[in-house]
């Protein structure tokens, strides 16, 4: 019995990375001798088990082969006679596809460390195609990687996108597409995940209301990019710059999808753009089963950002109703995302990433006016029932009609 450091854990050590998670495989071992050993089994589906000391996962080293669509159509064979090369030529890129025993000698019989040094990445096999769920992953690992230079190789670039025009793509479910996604759009630079896509003909098949945005024109005067795509791009480029969380940069990715079905006669204006995208944000919500707070935020975002960016133009009583629909009084942090995705929105606009954003210190000003009339002394007033929540709504009026005026004082005086 043989135990090996594979994967990730080896690349990233190469790269000078931290290493967070360690995957094993142990080669020449049967599963009545992992028993035996104190291992523990995980599932039924593979072979794998839990270190009897440490809880970290050993797998059997295997083989396996295709026999049906999608991500799970795979059978596989483990047994002492599977080599550690056997094991590692199943494995989606040569940079995941190294070992290392326990002395630190690494074994790369598929030329990861080569690639490494030349930022490549590059498919192990052509069994590379047999499994869709590697579009997204590849995709991803360019996502990951793309500030130390990487880039794909052209082979394996043609085999994606052979795997997108193959119906493949299709039959993987939303949870796995989901996991990859919102991999994906942590990464530093999410921005090339949907590029990716985009060029091995992916994001058609998985995100077609987002692929309809590029050659998409908006006015130069607010978008110097011009392109609705490019200018979606720079929203997540710039969501990724300031750390923003998962709800943000999925918010900022769906935000101009209206763009898409405005009439090309009617271009480069997107009249009602904000309402019209509403239908293709839930459907993409739904597709992929994104969770609850995305999926609000999203739609909310979709729906309101032209709010955000005219936000001195509003009115007290539409400052108010932003404010309810939000719920700010009970979830200001979501009322918080969406200003910072507004202003995401502001900077991903060609040349004018770093301008100042006075929109969002406002509506964080108005929503603590807001908050700030409390219900106790109505009650005290007498107001009950219907006719208290009408007095809490007047005096909230009065404190943001308040600090609209303070506001414009100040800006005068400025």
């Amino acid at each position: 019995m043989k135990i090996y450091k594979v994967g990730g854990a080896v690349r990233d050590r190469l790269l000078g990375k931290p290493v967070t998670d360690i995957d094993w495989v142990v080669v020449g071992a049967t599963a009545e001798q992992m028993l035996a050993e104190g291992y523990r089994p995980v599932g039924s589906d593979f072979p794998v088990f839990l270190h009897p000391k440490t809880g970290e996962e050993y797998a059997l080293a295997r083989t396996e082969r295709k026999n049906g669509h999608g991500y799970g159509g795979f059978i596989f064979h483990a047994s002492p006679d599977v080599t550690l090369e056997d094991d590692l030529i199943r494995r989606d890129l040569t940079i995941n596809a190294m070992a290392e025993d326990g002395n630190g000698h690494l074994t790369d019989p598929y030329h990861g460390q080569q690639d490494l040094e030349a930022r490549l990445l590059r498919h192990v096999s052509p069994a590379f195609a047999e499994d869709p769920l590697r579009v997204l992953r590849v995709a991803r690992f360019a996502a990951r990687y793309a500030g130390l230079g990487f880039s794909i190789a052209p082979d394996t670039l043609e085999l994606m996108r052979q795997l997108s025009t193959s119906g493949e793509l299709q039959a993987l479910t939303p949870e796995r597409c989901w996991k990859e996604i919102s991999r994906a759009l942590m990464e530093d630079h999410p921005q090339v995940f949907i590029e990716v896509l985009r060029n091995c003909d992916a994001l058609e098949v998985l995100l077609p209301e987002v692929n309809a945005l590029f050659g998409v024109p908006q006015p130069p005067a607010h978008h110097p990019e011009i392109d609705s795509g490019v200018h979606t791009l720079s929203v997540l480029e710039q969501a990724a710059l300031h750390r923003q969380p998962l709800t943000v940069r999925w918010a900022c990715l769906l935000h101009d999808l209206g763009k898409g079905l405005t009439p090309e006669s009617e271009w480069p204006r997107h009249i009602a753009h904000e309402h019209k995208g509403l239908r293709l944000i839930k459907a993409v919500n739904e597709r992929y089963k994104a969770p609850r707070d995305c999926q609000e935020l999203a739609l909310l975002v979709g729906e309101y950002h032209t709010h955000g960016h005219r936000a001195f133009e509003l009115k007290a009583s539409t400052l108010l109703e932003l404010l309810q629909r939000f719920d700010v009084y009970r979830r200001p942090q979501r009322f918080e995302e969406f200003i910072v995705a507004c202003e995401m929105d502001a900077k991903g606009r060609l040349g004018l990433e770093n301008r100042p954003y006075p929109q969002a210190d406002y509506l964080r000003g108005a929503a603590l006016a807001a908050q700030a009339v409390t219900v106790q002394p109505l009650i005290e007033q007498g107001f009950k029932g219907p006719e208290l929540g009408e007095a809490l709504k007047r005096e909230r009026l009065k404190a943001l009609q308040a600090y609209k005026d303070t506001a414009k004082l100040a800006l005068i005086k400025h």
